[in-house]
């Protein structure tokens, strides 16, 4: 694999290898095999991959949380050095290669993006359209390939490529999980050992809340997951919406769905200081 730091290595990149548009996965770092489960994807679809790891300053909302994100860059290209090929190659550039210039740019996503992480994270969405927008142009994939635990992510993206990049197919992957059950993140590597030991318990609400569909209403399941991520100590749920793929409406009443589409349960909360997301396909029996 080869390690690339500006545009213009890339461009080189493509001249001297003659392969074009490969799948890309854009990752912040701080990887784990989540990440390389995206990876393992590209190369069974595409004959060159291309990674890769930047983290997005105009995505965080808040400075201490882009401060303390987790930086492994060394750590990093090990990993990725025992799954990517000689055509293969990692994108690492600095923030002033991203943004020569202040990104002033503004992404209207309706109501996308003004329900769950948007009500949350206000101006997120907006800074990942703009990050991915400038890895697309210099990239320039066939496929790009993310994970299903950013769901709402992954649904503003698939707009963002419908609307600007239509030559990209966004690819879906499942979400990795520890043995427990909890959904592989780089934030996961920041809890504290005693809310580590609890996280397991996030999922377990999720495929219990998942299973109530049948017997009970949203408010009740809503009630149901406040109260058993609340009774955990330090957790504290932050949201919990049952909502339409596509669309990303909420639910209100088991009334309002149909067994034709499909609905997930997206979670968010607080274990001890590190925020936490997750989701899980909500179907009608």
């Amino acid at each position: 694999m080869k390690v690339l730091t500006t545009a213009k290595e890339v461009r080189e990149h493509y001249r001297i290898s003659v392969l074009r548009n490969p799948g890309f996965v854009p990752t912040m770092g701080a990887l784990h095999e989540g990440h390389l489960s995206l990876v393992a994807r590209a190369a069974e679809r595409c004959r060159m991959v291309a990674v890769s790891i930047f983290v997005n300053p105009t995505q965080f909302n808040d400075p201490q949380d882009l401060l303390k994100y987790p930086r492994t860059l060394d750590a990093d290209l090990e990993m990725l050095s025992g799954h990517l090929r000689e055509n293969d190659f990692v994108f690492v550039p600095s923030v002033e290669e991203i943004y020569p210039e202040p990104d002033t740019r503004r992404f209207d996503f309706g109501e996308l993006e003004r329900v769950m992480e948007g009500v949350h994270r206000p101006g997120h969405f907006n800074g990942v359209a703009q990050v991915v927008s400038r890895l697309f142009d210099i990239i320039r994939p066939s496929y790009a390939f993310f994970g299903q635990k950013d769901f709402q992510q992954l649904t503003i993206i698939r707009e963002l490529a419908r609307r600007d990049y239509p030559k990209v197919e966004i690819i879906a992957c499942p979400i990795v999980r520890e043995h427990d059950g909890l959904a592989m993140s780089s934030r996961n590597r920041r809890l504290l050992t005693q809310h580590r030991e609890k996280a397991g318990e996030i999922y377990r609400t999720l495929i219990a809340a998942a299973a109530m569909i049948s017997d009970y209403e949203i408010n009740e399941i809503r009630e149901f997951v406040a109260d058993r991520i609340n009774m955990i100590p330090d957790f504290r749920l932050e949201y919990f919406e049952i909502v339409e793929e596509g669309t990303l409406k909420p639910v209100h009443s088991v009334i309002e769905m149909s067994p034709e589409k499909k609905y997930f349960g997206c979670i968010a909360l607080w274990a001890g200081e590190i925020r936490l997301i997750d989701n899980i396909e909500i179907g009608l029996r």
